[in-house]
């Protein structure tokens, strides 16, 4: 580490305080992304070979900490232990990270499966470790690509088992969480036009064509257009925009 300059120093100190990286798989992921941290993040986890190793037995330990007393399940209770414990608040949306690393089926559950392999390919294996990984997790809502796979995961993570659609409370509330982070300047106006005017669930549909629009028309709507293949939902929220003077020209 001698030879580094301080700048490279604190970026490789960073490095490994949050993946829990050996100096080595650090240096190697730093100098194959000239010295970008997020790119370097990504390039650790993307290889397998550079990521920590999980010891099972603490896994099952953390499993067995979590798990609800009468299901072979962690629940409601131990999702509130866990947070917790990592020191994040159940309502954090990093909490929808940390499900979307899961692939948990539904919002308020990990099945042991989902828990153990979550925090193996997190190279996670103890709280230190997982509240080490919550930085980067957060960074990962910055990355459009990863923003959008975890958008999607959303709709399924958050809608009650065995409905196609999403409950328009939780819709709005997921929706001013993501966009609380994309920063979507119309999501307010998004929410109150469809408790005024729709008043039904969400379709998938609707859900993931919603963050196309957020990322390509402007708040004042010079890009959108009427003739585009956008759901009537969308068509019908432009027009209550326009009729209430809402649009900022």
């Amino acid at each position: 580490m001698h030879k580094l300059g301080r700048g490279h120093r604190d970026k490789l100190q960073q490095f490994i305080t949050i993946t829990g990286a050996s100096e080595k798989a650090a240096l190697q992921a730093l100098k194959a992304t000239d010295w970008h941290l997020e790119g370097a993040f990504d390039f650790f986890y993307s290889q397998p070979q550079l990521k920590t190793f999980t010891d099972s037995r603490h896994l099952e330990e953390l499993y067995n900490r979590y798990k609800d007393p009468y299901v072979d399940m962690i629940m409601a209770d131990g999702i509130t232990l866990l947070c917790n414990d990592i020191q994040v608040d159940p309502q954090d949306i990093v909490m929808l990270v940390i499900s979307w690393h899961m692939k948990a089926g539904t919002m308020c559950e990990f099945s042991k499966k989902e828990f153990i392999e979550g925090l193996q390919s997190l190279g996670v294996d103890s709280l230190e470790k997982f509240r080490e990984k919550i930085p980067y997790m957060r960074s990962e809502l910055k990355d459009e690509q990863k923003f959008r796979e975890i958008y999607n995961f959303a709709f399924g993570w958050a809608k009650e088992k065995g409905q196609k659609s999403l409950a328009l409370d939780t819709a709005i509330g997921m929706w001013q969480l993501l966009f609380a982070e994309k920063q979507w300047p119309l999501v307010d106006h998004w929410c109150q036009f469809l408790q005024a005017r729709h008043n039904k669930a969400i379709s998938r549909d609707t859900w993931s064509q919603l963050l196309e629009f957020a990322k390509t028309v402007g708040p004042n709507l010079s890009d959108y257009d009427a003739e585009g293949a956008w759901p009537y939902l969308i068509d019908e929220f432009v027009e209550y925009l326009n009729e209430n003077g809402i649009i900022q020209k």
